[in-house]
C-alpha cells in the first residue's frame, strides 16, 4: 500500500469522446504541478509528527488547497528534524518506510505547496 499525492490546477470542463464506448462525455483536464508517492508504512511516523491527516486524509480535515498544507508540514518537518531518534524508532523493519526517506519526501512536497499554493490537493491511498 502507498500514498499518492498530486497538486493539480483547476482545469476546464469540455466534451470528450470516450475511447472505450465512443460516447460523448464531460471531462476535466487539469494540469499536474506535482506528483509523489510514498509507502503507507510511514503512517505511524506521520501521526507522531502530527501530519498524518494532512498527508493521508486532507479531505477529512477540510484541506483542499496546497497553501493549507504549508504550515502543518513545516511544523511536522521541524519536529522530525529536531528529534530524529524519536522518529527513527518508527522505521519499518523491512526497510520500506524509513525516516531518511520520509524527511526529503516531505521537504519536496512542502516546496511544491509553496511554489503552487493555489493548487488542488488530490490523494489516493
Amino acid at each position: 500500500m502507498s500514498l499518492d499525492v498530486d497538486l493539480l490546477g483547476s482545469g476546464e470542463e469540455r466534451d470528450c469522446i470516450c475511447s472505450m464506448c465512443g460516447n460523448k462525455h464531460k471531462c476535466v483536464e487539469r494540469e499536474q504541478y506535482y506528483s509523489a508517492n510514498i509507502t503507507h508504512n510511514l503512517n505511524v511516523m506521520a501521526k507522531e509528527a502530527g501530519i498524518y491527516n494532512h498527508l493521508w486524509r486532507p479531505e477529512e480535515i477540510g484541506v483542499t488547497k496546497a497553501r493549507e498544507l504549508i504550515e502543518p508540514l513545516r511544523a511536522g518537518l521541524a519536529a522530525m528534524k529536531a528529534d530524529p531518534k524519536r522518529f527513527k524508532k518508527f522505521d519499518s523493519p523491512n526497510g520500506w518506510g524509513r525516516y531518511r526517506n520520509f524527511v526529503p519526501w516531505i521537504e519536496s512536497y512542502l516546496a511544491a505547496c509553496i511554489k503552487f499554493p493555489d493548487a488542488n490537493i488530490e490523494v489516493s491511498r
